[in-house]
């Protein structure tokens, strides 16, 4: 538990910081979406990062359990399953993602990336 516990931290605070970052700096963060696929290196460096993490997370905390565990397990397989394709089929990723990264998902995303912040920070500080 106490490993769940940590990563439900760390993930809190990355998806809040960045929530909170996309609402204050809308502009910013739609010029980091534009330039997100246009730069292979970048491309393949996310990729290859979440690919890193969610081997980690999937090889760490493989726990199919029934309680709120299981919420990082579905997410460090996201994790690696999103490396993997961006690695391997990166114009893929870009075709399907094209919804996220517009003026819709500029506003739709934060919102939901602070309520998953807040979900796994009331496990990860409070719980």
């Amino acid at each position: 538990m106490e490993l769940s516990e940590l990563i439900a931290k760390i993930v809190s605070v990355i998806y809040l910081s960045a929530a909170l970052g996309a609402v204050l700096n809308k502009d910013y963060y739609r010029r980091i979406l534009d330039d997100l696929f246009q730069n292979a290196a970048l491309t393949y460096l996310m990729g290859f990062t979440a690919l890193i993490l969610g081997s980690l997370m999937v090889n760490y905390h493989n726990s199919w359990t029934k309680d709120w565990t299981v919420l990082i397990t579905i997410l460090a397989w996201l994790a690696l399953v999103k490396g993997v394709l961006i690695v391997a089929f990166p114009k893929f990723v870009q075709r399907y993602s094209r919804p996220f990264l517009g003026e819709t998902g500029i506003k739709f995303v934060p919102y939901v990336a602070a309520f998953l912040g807040l979900v796994f920070g009331y496990f990860g500080f409070v719980h």
